[in-house]
C-alpha cells in the first residue's frame, strides 16, 4: 500500500508540475446510470492524500460494480481522442525491453460480442528486434455518452520461432470475474481518473488525466491541444507511464517516466 500511495503522490506532482488546477475537488461525474461505475474526479491535493489508486472508493485489487445493458452502447467509436474507424492503421516505433520496437495498431471491420455487447475488433502486433514478439486482439465499444469502454483482449507472446509461449494478460469481460472499464472518457478533464480494465492479478490498469491542452511532436506530426494521461497498475507498483492522444487520431506517444524505459511514438497514419 505504501508503494501505491507513493505512486499516487508522483502522479499528483506530475499534475502540479503541469500547472493544472483545481485546488478543491470537482463534483463527481458518472457513466450512464444503467452501466454502473462512478467516475471519480479529484484535485491534485486530494490525489496525493489518497490511500488507493481508486478515486471512486474502490480498493486496489477489486472492481467497481458494473451493470451492462447492450442498449447503452452504439455501433461506432467516434470519440475524438480515440476514434476507431475501420481500415485505420497506426504504426509506432521506439524501444521496449532494450530492443528496437515497432507496434502496429489496426482497426478492423470485424466485431465481437463480449458480455452481450458488440465490440470493435483491433489487431495489435509488437515486433522487437525485427521479430514478431506479441500479437493481441482488443475489443472496444462506445456508449451513448461518448465514453470508450475496454471489454478485453486475447494476447499471445511468441518466441523467436513464432510459437506461443504465454497468454498472460488475456481477459474477457463477463468471464472469470473480469469486468470492463472506461479506456477513454467522452469529456475528459484534468484530475479525472478511471479504471480501464479489471481481471484479478492479470489486468488492472488505471489512468488519470493530466492535461487536455498539451502539445507533442512525433515523426507523424505535431499535435496541439493533445490529451496527456498517466497510467499505472497495482500489479507493477514501481512503473508509471504517460500517454499523449491527438484529436482525430488517438494515441500518438507513450513512454515510461518511472520504473521502465519503454517509449513508442507514432510514425505513420494510414487509412480512410
Amino acid at each position: 500500500m505504501a508503494k501505491a500511495t507513493a505512486l499516487l503522490a508522483s502522479i499528483a506532482l506530475l499534475v502540479v508540475a503541469c500547472g493544472t488546477p483545481p485546488t478543491t475537488p470537482a463534483p463527481p461525474t458518472s457513466a450512464p446510470a444503467s452501466i454502473g461505475p462512478s467516475i471519480g474526479v479529484s484535485s491534485p491535493s486530494a490525489t496525493a492524500a489518497a490511500t488507493s489508486p481508486s478515486e471512486s472508493g474502490t480498493p486496489v485489487g477489486s472492481a467497481a460494480p458494473v451493470t451492462i445493458d447492450p442498449a447503452d452502447f452504439v455501433t461506432t467509436v467516434t470519440n475524438p481522442w480515440f476514434p476507431l474507424t475501420p481500415g485505420t492503421k497506426l504504426t509506432y516505433k521506439g524501444v521496449k525491453d532494450g530492443e528496437e520496437a515497432i507496434d502496429v495498431f489496426e482497426v478492423t471491420d470485424q466485431t465481437k460480442v463480449v458480455d452481450g455487447v458488440t465490440c470493435v475488433v483491433i489487431h495489435d502486433s509488437l515486433t522487437l528486434g525485427g521479430t514478431l514478439h506479441e500479437r493481441t486482439e482488443d475489443w472496444y465499444v462506445q456508449d451513448r455518452d461518448g465514453n470508450v469502454w475496454y471489454f478485453g483482449e486475447a494476447t499471445a507472446e511468441l518466441d523467436d520461432a513464432g510459437k506461443v509461449v504465454s497468454t498472460d494478460g488475456s481477459w474477457t469481460a463477463g468471464e472469470d470475474g473480469a469486468t470492463p472499464g472506461i479506456y477513454m472518457p467522452g469529456d475528459p478533464h484534468v484530475g479525472q481518473s478511471m479504471q480501464q480494465e479489471f481481471y484479478p492479478g492479470q489486468a488492472e490498469d488505471h489512468f488519470v488525466v493530466l492535461l487536455t491542452n498539451g502539445s507533442v511532436k512525433v515523426p507523424a506530426g505535431t499535435y496541439k491541444d493533445a490529451l496527456l494521461t498517466a497510467e499505472w497498475t497495482p500489479l507493477e507498483p514501481e512503473v508509471l507511464g504517460e500517454k499523449f492522444y491527438g484529436k482525430g487520431v488517438g494515441l500518438v506517444k507513450e513512454f515510461d517516466v518511472a520504473g521502465g524505459e519503454e517509449t513508442l511514438a507514432l510514425t505513420k497514419v494510414e487509412g480512410p
